[in-house]
């Protein structure tokens, strides 16, 4: 998925020109910072700082990280504000980064990462983002819906359910790639017992689910 991504720097905002989908971007846009709050946040797989540049103008400061240095620098440019750091960094190694502050985060967002976790990794993930938040502290992720004609079609299927899609590129290159589309009671199961005031909110196309750190 890393040489995807690495490959699709350039193309990874294209999904948000999707003529269908700019009533979703626009609605979410406008509900995701009141959610997130006002302190704090560390974003989890950051990509090229879309959904950084709509939130960093109303909190106190955001470390945002990704492993890919492609979208890295993209999102440097896009987001340039001080109070934004963006370092790279694996999102199954935490709470050992290394650029961690010492201090737990008021919120987490991490937009259309959960469908990239396969499905075994989901519960270890989710205790170690846990870790880096304060008790309470809000948590929002953000994904797709399957939605046929507009999503990208499912390739095949693991033994232990997860999906996979064939990526083509504009220069000729076909990546598969790791997008699961779970159902609301899958998502809502993996974070019981860990979370309270749960929600899932969702558009045409797209949910997301927002909880508070037990």
């Amino acid at each position: 998925m890393l040489d995807d991504y690495a490959a699709r720097a350039p193309e990874y905002d294209l999904v948000y020109a999707k003529p269908e989908r700019q009533s979703d971007w626009r609605a979410i846009e406008a509900w995701l910072p009141p959610v997130l709050g006002q302190g704090s946040v560390l974003e989890v797989a950051c990509g090229t700082g879309y959904w950084t540049r709509c939130f960093a103008p109303h909190v106190r400061e955001v470390l945002a990280f990704d492993a890919n240095p492609a979208t890295l620098a993209l999102a440097r440019q896009r987001v340039p504000q001080a109070s934004v750091q963006f370092v790279q960094g694996d999102a199954y190694a935490l709470p050992a980064l290394p650029t961690l502050p010492t201090c737990p985060f008021d919120a987490c967002f991490a937009g259309f990462w959960w469908s990239h976790v396969p499905r075994s990794r989901l519960p270890g993930f989710l205790r170690g983002l846990h870790a880096t938040l304060r008790p309470g502290a809000r948590v929002v992720f953000l994904d797709n819906r399957w939605v046929a004609g507009s999503s990208t079609p499912l390739a095949d299927t693991d033994a232990e359910g997860n999906t996979f899609q064939c990526r083509r590129l504009s220069d000729g290159t076909t990546h598969r790639v790791l997008k699961t589309f779970p159902t609301p009671d899958e998502v809502r199961a993996q974070v019981h017992g860990m979370a309270s005031d749960v929600q899932l909110d969702t558009w045409p196309h797209d949910w997301a689910l927002a909880y508070r750190v037990n």
